[in-house]
């Protein structure tokens, strides 16, 4: 990829078209040949230039682009305005062909380079930030229940099982990714140990029999909601032969939750990893990347995706990961770390000057204060939300509350997260806004 050098020769003097190229080879040129030559995640960031020069030359390449193409399917990438192509970054006849994500497309030649490219970093992201013992990624256009629910398909046709043994999250979207694919969720209940909420992997065991279908633990969730321990259940799949899913929507960032898969994947089965491009890679809504040890598991995934794909979340992670390289994931994972210990500082000390205590519960994400009456939890989230801080979660006391993960948690309490991209201004703006509330006495 060169500018030829003779088609500019006599236009202006040789030492100055020597020195302009060799600045357009070294701010544009050089990284995506770097790029195409590796096919790695770069240390450095690129320039905002360099990814629309990228996107650009590959949108091109498509078969919309083609000024003397006679264009007379029902499926021809017809364009209302440049707006709407530009929105979509050029890519306007997707991804994957219908019924297979992953395979190339023949109208689309750049848009399926882009999409193979975007699959070689998001492996190699996973790879060099914690689970080196996967075989591959793909980037499904479906944000992460969706994909739960591909996922838990495929592991429906091996086993013909009509129940997913499910340790107890209260979240919607998992659960409609089951019901999505006609599976049962067979709930397990989870425990209370000291603050904590947490699943126990023998009542997992336990609830397997001959409808399991699979097993789908979680690694990500509020406190008190401790994280699966998917070791263990991992262990417990592999002994009983069922596939096991895990649920890591926004697990990439910590790198102690990393760890916890690579180890589950080492000693026992895991058979898909699910995560979001948005909660670990500052994308915009609607992606989620699945990955694994198994490479036939994830193709199985991929040829169940119906019909062809938007290519906007796979162009966005794309966007997203080259403008931060590497070294600024990394450095965007120790500001997560920095600004979770800080948070935890603050609404400390906030807890102690109004009688109030954090939670006990293991986590590297989230912290969570008991809120004690007359202070009533949910109403003081709504009244942070007034206050423009978004985020904060309250659940109050009461039987089977659904947010708590546990029929008859003690107390009442106020989740807030620290989770990547958030900033130390956000902590402090959010504690001093927190303390400002709970100095009225009672709430108003």
């Amino acid at each position: 990829m060169k500018l030829p050098k003779e088609l500019l020769l006599g236009l202006i003097p040789p030492h100055m078209l020597d020195r302009g190229l060799i600045v357009l080879e070294e701010t544009l040129i050089k990284p995506i040949k770097r790029l195409f030559e590796q096919r790695t995640l770069p240390k450095e960031g690129w320039s905002d230039e360099s990814i629309r020069l990228l996107l650009k030359v590959l949108s091109s390449m498509d078969t919309d682009k083609d000024p003397k193409a006679a264009r007379i399917g029902e499926r021809e990438a017809r364009i209302a305005s440049p707006l709407v192509s530009e929105l979509a970054a050029g890519f306007n006849h997707g991804v994957g062909r219908s019924g297979v994500l992953i395979d190339p497309q023949p109208k689309a030649a750049g848009g399926s380079l882009m999409y193979q490219i975007a699959n070689r970093l998001a492996t190699d992201l996973l790879k060099k930030f914690g689970i080196e013992n996967i075989s591959g990624a793909y980037i499904i256009p479906l944000a992460t229940g969706m994909s739960i629910g591909l996922a838990l398909k495929v592991a429906r046709d091996l086993t013909g099982g009509q129940e997913v043994v499910y340790p107890r999250i209260d979240h919607e979207s998992p659960l409609n990714g089951i019901s999505l694919v006609d599976l049962q969720p067979k709930i397990i209940q989870c425990k209370l140990d000291g603050d904590a909420v947490i699943s126990d992997p023998n009542d997992v065991e336990a609830a397997i029999d001959e409808h399991t279908s699979a097993i789908l633990t979680t690694t990500t969730f509020f406190p008190p909601r401790q994280p699966d321990d998917v070791i263990s259940i991992a262990k417990i799949a592999k002994e009983k032969r069922i596939p096991h899913v895990i649920n890591n929507a926004y697990g990439v960032q910590s790198p102690v939750i990393m760890k916890m898969i690579r180890s589950a994947i080492f000693k026992g089965r895991v058979d898909a990893i699910i995560q979001s491009t948005d909660k670990n890679f500052l994308c915009p809504v609607g992606g989620s990347i699945i990955a694994g040890p198994d490479e036939e598991f994830l193709k199985r995934v991929a040829h169940s995706y119906a019909g062809r794909a938007t290519a906007a979340p796979v162009v966005q992670f794309l966007a997203a990961i080259l403008s931060l390289g590497e070294n600024g994931y990394r450095e965007l994972i120790q500001q997560q770390n920095e600004c979770y210990n800080l948070l935890k500082t603050r609404l400390e000390e906030t807890a102690e000057k109004h009688g109030e205590r954090l939670l006990e519960v293991d986590s590297t994400i989230a912290v969570a204060m008991t809120i004690t009456e007359p202070r009533i939890a949910h109403k003081l989230g709504a009244q942070l939300y007034t206050l423009r801080v978004t985020g904060p979660r309250g659940l109050p006391k009461a039987d089977s509350t659904f947010g708590t993960c546990h029929d008859t948690y003690p107390t009442q309490y106020l989740t807030i997260n620290a989770a990547i991209g958030v900033e130390k201004t956000d902590i402090n703006t959010t504690v001093k806004r927190l303390d400002e509330l709970l100095s009225k006495h009672p709430l108003s």
